[in-house]
């Protein structure tokens, strides 16, 4: 089977995206018409949303948090590690990619609402097409970037890749 290769600049152009605050780059491509609210809460949003999500050129997504479930999908290019970080501190790395051409990746993997992530091509020079979906749909007021230093003190266990991954290259 023959691995598609990303032509970066390409793909950037013809899906119009744009740089992303956590790293990558990036274009929404689909909000629900449908409104919901979380519970205690009377603010409208969006039942779901959808992005394109591409990482290259030794980019990587910074730790960061949302108050919704996201769900990676992967499309093409090279794997990608999806790492997360529960509240009691334990690491999940999920391995992100066609999963009929490498028997240790999953097309998809769930991030749920309030865990620390950060994403990373498992090669430095690949490059990965990927997407995300967020129910409820994400708003940029609930997106968090996780503050220098910050989650090294709190999960020392875990400090070289929290490091390494904390902020945008």
């Amino acid at each position: 089977m023959q691995r598609t290769r990303i032509d970066s600049r390409e793909l950037i152009a013809r899906l119009k995206l744009e740089p992303h605050p956590e790293g990558g780059f990036f274009r929404e491509t689909y909000r629900a018409s449908g409104n919901v609210t979380r519970e205690n809460e009377s603010e409208l949003r969006s039942a779901s949303t959808a992005i394109y999500f591409l990482l290259c050129d030794g980019a990587h997504s910074a730790w960061h948090r949302i108050r919704s479930d996201e769900v990676w999908h992967f499309y093409a290019g090279d794997p990608i590690d999806v790492h997360v970080l529960d509240a009691n501190g334990t690491l999940v790395t999920h391995r992100l990619g066609n999963a009929l051409e490498h028997a240790d990746t999953v097309f998809q993997a769930v991030v749920k609402a309030g865990d620390w992530f950060a994403a990373e091509c498992r090669d430095e020079e690949g490059a990965a097409l990927v997407g995300c979906t967020v129910a409820p749909g994400f708003e940029f007021s609930e997106f968090e970037l996780a503050a220098p230093g910050a989650l090294e003190a709190r999960y020392p266990q875990h400090r070289e890749l929290i490091a390494r991954l904390g902020s945008k290259p």
